[in-house]
């Protein structure tokens, strides 16, 4: 084929919609924890003393796998043909949404929950 008459529609790249989700998960659990513990750990010191801090993070890193887990089985389980299918771009967009929103929201939620329970 000449690639010098290739059209722009010609050179997009297939949809790969468990790749993308794979990399938004990736991109995700570094958010939340950068969250966790730059903005959620400083509101929690002032509720508890020492390494207990450190464990809850641990633990809230934890329970969040399971979500992002809940997100990447959804398309990693859909085959080969569907895979790459580009009706489903809303149903992928619609999942990269709540993706974000949980991985943004829950860190900014508990901060403020802390934030306000336990003023400086």
């Amino acid at each position: 084929m000449n690639t010098w008459t290739k059209n722009a529609a010609d050179t997009r790249p297939e949809a790969d919609w468990p790749a993308a989700i794979s990399d938004n998960i990736a991109w995700a659990l570094l958010v939340t924890t950068a969250l966790l513990i730059f903005i959620t750990m400083p509101k929690m010191k002032h509720a508890f003393d020492g390494i207990t801090v450190y464990l809850l993070l641990v633990i809230m890193v934890g329970a969040f796998i399971p979500v992002l887990r809940f997100f990447e089985k959804r398309w990693t389980d859909i085959d080969d043909a569907k895979a790459h299918d580009p009706a489903l771009k809303g149903a992928f967009r619609r999942d990269q949404v709540a993706l974000w929103l949980l991985t943004v929201g829950v860190p900014l939620l508990l901060a403020l929950g802390f934030g306000t329970a336990f003023p400086d």
